[in-house]
C-alpha cells in the first residue's frame, strides 16, 4: 500500500475519533520522529536476526545520535523507555510485549491506538499502554497476520491469527472498525494446569476433581460446555493430563491452544481460505481425515457446526475418552446445540435418530462459568444416562450453588452433591479397586 492511501486511510479512521488528540502530544511527535529515524537506519530483516542485547545497543546508540543532532531533550531514561519500545516494535509487537509477559493477564484488548484494555482475575481495566497513533496499531496488526500467511487491509479487513507463543488472535480494521483497528489476544497460558491446582484455586471440589479424575481413567467421552473466556480450554488441558502415555491423542483446534504431556500427540490445525478463494481446511475435513490416521483419542477444541457429526461417529465407533468443547450455558442447553449442529452437516436424520447417536456417545458434560465476581468454576457435573422414548436422559452429579455476595462484590457459595452414584462406576468398577483415580 502507498504512502498516500495509508495517508488518507489515516484520515478516514481517525477523523470520528475522541482520540486523535494525542497524537498532537510533543512526547508522541518525539516518539514518532525517533521511530521514523530507526526505521530509515535499522533493516527490520537484520535486527530480526541480531541478538537482542546487540539490537539494544545499536538502537541506545542510534536514539542519542538522534537526540543530539536535533537537540532533543531527553533523559536518559526516556531514551532508554524508547530503546525498549524500539526493541519491541522490531522484533516484537511493540507496546504489547510487556503485557504478553506478565501471567497475572488473561486478554489484551487494542481499541484503537490509545486504548488497551486488559483482563486480569476476571476483571477489565484500561492499562497505560498506548499505541502513537492509528497507522502504529495497523502495522503491528500486519506484522501479527504476515507471521501466519495472512494478510490485513481494506479489502481482507478481518483476521484470525495465531502469535509464536500459541496465544489466540484476532484482528478488525477499517472499514468495519470505525474508531481504528481492533486487536484482541486470547494469551496462550503457560502453565501446566492440573485437576489439582483447580482444587487450589475453588474452580472445583476435591470430590469432583476425582469423580472426573475416574472419567478419564475409563475413558468416557466428555464434552465441556460453557460461554465465551469460561475456561474450556484450561480445563480441556487439566482433563488431558489424566490421559494414559500409551494413547496416541490427535487434537483438531482452529488455533493450536492445548498443552498436552503424553508423548504421542499429532496436533492438527485448520487452514481459513486463502486470498485467491482456496485451500480452506476445516474442522469437519480434519475429524473425517483424523479418523485414518489411528487415534486412541481425538480431542475437538470447539465444535461448531457439522464437524459435531462425524465427532460423534468417531466417539461411537472405538475413539473411547475423546474430548471436546461446545459453547453452551447448560447441560441440557449443550446437547440441544449438539443435536442442531449434526443438523448442519445435512444429513437426512431424523431428531429421534440425532438424540441417539448423542446419547450412546456422550457420557458427561461438564459445565463451567466465568462468574459474575470474574472467578471461573465448574458449575455443573452431569451424566447422560441413555434414551427414554425420544428424550435423552441425564443426571447432575455436582453443582456449584451461590448463597450470597461479599461486601466487595465476590460471590459466596459451595460446590455440593446430588447424592447419585455415577452409573460408569457401576461400569468399570474394576478399574478403581483400591481408591481414588
Amino acid at each position: 500500500m502507498t504512502s498516500t492511501s495509508s495517508a488518507s486511510r489515516r484520515q478516514s479512521r481517525g477523523s470520528g475519533s475522541k482520540r486523535s488528540n494525542t497524537s498532537t502530544d510533543l512526547g508522541h511527535q518525539h516518539r514518532r520522529m525517533i521511530r521514523g529515524y530507526l526505521y530509515d537506519q535499522v533493516d527490520p530483516r537484520k535486527a530480526a536476526t541480531m541478538a537482542p542485547e546487540a539490537l539494544r545497543v545499536q538502537i541506545e546508540g542510534l536514539i542519542r545520535s538522534f537526540c543530539d543532532d536535533q537537540r532533543l531533550q531527553l533523559s536518559r531514561q526516556e531514551e532508554g523507555s524508547i530503546a525498549e519500545e524500539m526493541l519491541h516494535e522490531m522484533v516484537g509487537l511493540g507496546p504489547l510485549e510487556p503485557l504478553l509477559h506478565d501471567d497475572s493477564i488473561n486478554d489484551i484488548l487494542v481499541n484503537g491506538h490509545g486504548q488497551v484494555f486488559v483482563e486480569r482475575f476476571g476483571k477489565l481495566e484500561l492499562s497505560h499502554v498506548t499505541f502513537v497513533d492509528e497507522e502504529h496499531v495497523f502495522n503491528t496488526a500486519q506484522r501479527i497476520a504476515a507471521g501466519v500467511g495472512r494478510r490485513i487491509d481494506e479489502s481482507h479487513p478481518m483476521v484470525d491469527a495465531r502469535l509464536t507463543d500459541g496465544s489466540r488472535v484476532n484482528v478488525v480494521t477499517y472499514p468495519l472498525a470505525i474508531d481504528g483497528t481492533s486487536i484482541s489476544i486470547r494469551k496462550f497460558m503457560r502453565r501446566d494446569i492440573s485437576l489439582q491446582n483447580l482444587v487450589e484455586r475453588d474452580a472445583i471440589s476435591a470430590e469432583m476433581a476425582e469423580v472426573l479424575g475416574r472419567a478419564m481413567m475409563a475413558r468416557l467421552n466428555v464434552v465441556v460446555s460453557g460461554g465465551t473466556g469460561a475456561g474450556k480450554t484450561t480445563l480441556l488441558n487439566a482433563l488431558s493430563r489424566q490421559i494414559s502415555n500409551r494413547d496416541r491423542i490427535l487434537t483438531i483446534e482452529d488455533a493450536a491452544e492445548l498443552q498436552l504431556q503424553q508423548p504421542h500427540v499429532v496436533r492438527l490445525e485448520t487452514r481459513p481460505v486463502s486470498a485467491e478463494g482456496t485451500g480452506k481446511v476445516d474442522q469437519r475435513d480434519l475429524v473425517r481425515n483424523a479418523l485414518r490416521m489411528r487415534p486412541d483419542r481425538i480431542i475437538l477444541g470447539e465444535v461448531r457446526g457439522g464437524e459435531c457429526f462425524d465427532m460423534l461417529q468417531a466417539m461411537n465407533t472405538g475413539h473411547d475418552g475423546s474430548l471436546c468443547t461446545v459453547h453452551a450455558n447448560t447441560p441440557r442447553d449443550a446437547i440441544m446445540r449438539m443435536e442442531n449442529m449434526v443438523m448442519m452437516a445435512d444429513m437426512p436424520l431424523p431428531l429421534e435418530a440425532i438424540r441417539r447417536q448423542i446419547a450412546s456417545a456422550v457420557n458427561l458434560i461438564i459445565q463451567i462459568e466465568r462468574m459474575r465476581d470474574g472467578t471461573r468454576r465448574i458449575v455443573s457435573i452431569t451424566e447422560v444416562c441413555g434414551m427414554e422414548n425420544d428424550v435423552i436422559q441425564t443426571q447432575e452429579l455436582f453443582r456449584y450453588q451461590v448463597t450470597g455476595t461479599q461486601s466487595d462484590g465476590r460471590l459466596m457459595g459451595h460446590f455440593e452433591s446430588s447424592g447419585q452414584r455415577p452409573d460408569f462406576y457401576h461400569a468399570h468398577a474394576h478399574l478403581f479397586q483400591g481408591g481414588a483415580a
